[in-house]
């Protein structure tokens, strides 16, 4: 029912700690009401990214499931709202977005943090697996990370790769990309754009390389 609330996020322990839950074991629980304390909200976050609800009647002292099911109504959909504001204020205020799970993807990430003090930004909802990072000082692009099909890069297979868009000078650009290691820019100008599958077969350092020319040639 609240699954794309959370989808690519996870929690980050200290942040539940401010937001009020307590840790009971390997489960984190937050309780508040709703509806002017006609329901009593319990909130679990376990291994599962996507929190367990249990709302109470605080009358009856009974469990009330119908908003977790398909049923209609002006007082289920007052209470299904509820929980989901809850839950949204919850995943903006203690979750993080977590699209890039390869390491190399990571060590790029904080390579890029340390060294030029920019984080990945997602500046569109409808494409979470889509992240830029650019220069503070003109906010011109000169990374970009993305989850794709391998396919799309002309390979054989579906297999979802993530991915790193560099620039680089035209004139060497040809003689890069051998589409094995380095392949044409994916979904950017490919006369100034390489793609990089972040999978080991392009060392990391040579990487870090890339990205500072990449930087520099974004000035």
């Amino acid at each position: 029912m609240f699954e794309n609330i959370f989808l690519h996020k996870e929690a980050v322990p200290e942040k539940l700690k401010r937001y009020g839950f307590q840790k009971n074991h390997d489960i984190q629980k937050y309780c508040t009401d709703i509806l002017n304390g006609e329901f009593s909200l319990e909130i679990s976050i376990g291994k599962n990214t996507v929190p367990d609800t249990k709302l109470i009647d605080s009358a009856t002292n009974e469990e009330y499931i119908l908003y977790k099911t398909n049923a209609t109504g002006t007082f289920v959909g007052e209470i299904r709202a509820a929980v989901t504001d809850i839950l949204q204020d919850i995943c903006e205020q203690c979750y993080d977005t977590v699209i890039f799970k390869e390491d190399q993807s990571a060590r790029l990430i904080a390579y890029i943090c340390e060294k030029y003090g920019n984080k990945l930004e997602y500046l569109w909802k409808k494409f979470p697996g889509n992240a830029v990072w650019r220069r503070k000082d003109n906010e011109k692009w000169y990374g970009v990370l993305l989850a794709v099909s391998r396919r799309k890069l002309g390979l054989d297979s579906d297999e979802t790769a993530e991915i790193i868009d560099l620039r680089s000078d035209p004139k060497i650009l040809e003689s890069l990309i051998d589409h094995q290691r380095y392949f044409p820019g994916w979904h950017m100008n490919k006369k100034h754009w390489f793609t990089i599958i972040l999978d080991g077969s392009v060392p990391t350092d040579e990487i870090f390389q890339r990205i500072d020319e990449s930087y520099l040639l974004a000035k």
